[in-house]
């Protein structure tokens, strides 16, 4: 059985930013923590104080969970490139908090974790809300930005693990063996 390893999950976000922590060992997940870091007490337009809090935030729950590891969404550029632009600034907070603190940093995209939470990445929010509680036996459905930091390092925990085995050998990368096919011969009549 491998070490258990702590990770932190973040989905960023300039008003809200989900943290999850979750214990990996080996394919066994255990929750340790989540919640959200908010800066809508402050004002809209004063976004260094906003990204400080940010920053903060985080750095209290690296120093409060001690994880190992950390995963970051990875965010794309949508419709409104000011809200683009405030998102990705966000998000580098947190990247430069995670790194501040020495830890390292995964990235996936939200489809690539909501395939492997809910098995297709078109899942709603409550899909990946509910699959989140069943996969880490909750009592209740985490809100929507704590799911969805807590499925960032879920997915991480299971690429993790799948890499591993890859390199213990576990999982096999050759092709199955193709059993030979006998090719008979057709004998044509010409009439």
């Amino acid at each position: 059985m491998s070490e258990p390893i702590r990770i932190l999950g973040i989905d960023p976000g300039l008003q809200c930013v989900g943290f999850g922590v979750v214990d990996s060992t080996g394919s066994q997940l255990r929750y340790v923590a989540s919640g959200t870091i908010t800066t809508t007490h402050l004002p809209r337009e004063d976004l260094p104080a906003r990204l400080r809090v940010i920053f903060k935030g985080i750095v209290e729950v690296v120093e409060r969970y001690q994880p190992q590891e950390s995963v970051v969404e990875i965010v794309f550029v949508n419709i409104n490139p000011q809200a683009s632009l405030l998102l990705g600034q966000a998000r580098g907070a947190c990247l430069s908090s995670l790194v501040y603190q020495d830890l390292p940093v995964a990235e996936y995209t939200a489809l690539q974790m909501k395939k492997a939470i809910a098995g297709h990445g078109k899942a709603a929010k409550a899909q990946v809300q509910e699959m989140v509680k069943r996969l880490l036996n909750l009592p209740s459905l985490p809100g929507p930005d704590a799911a969805d930091a807590l499925g960032m390092a879920i997915t991480h925990a299971h690429a993790r693990h799948s890499s591993q085995m890859l390199k213990l050998g576990a999982i096999s990368t050759k092709p199955a063996p193709v059993a030979p096919v006998r090719v008979g011969r057709t004998a044509h009549r010409q009439s």
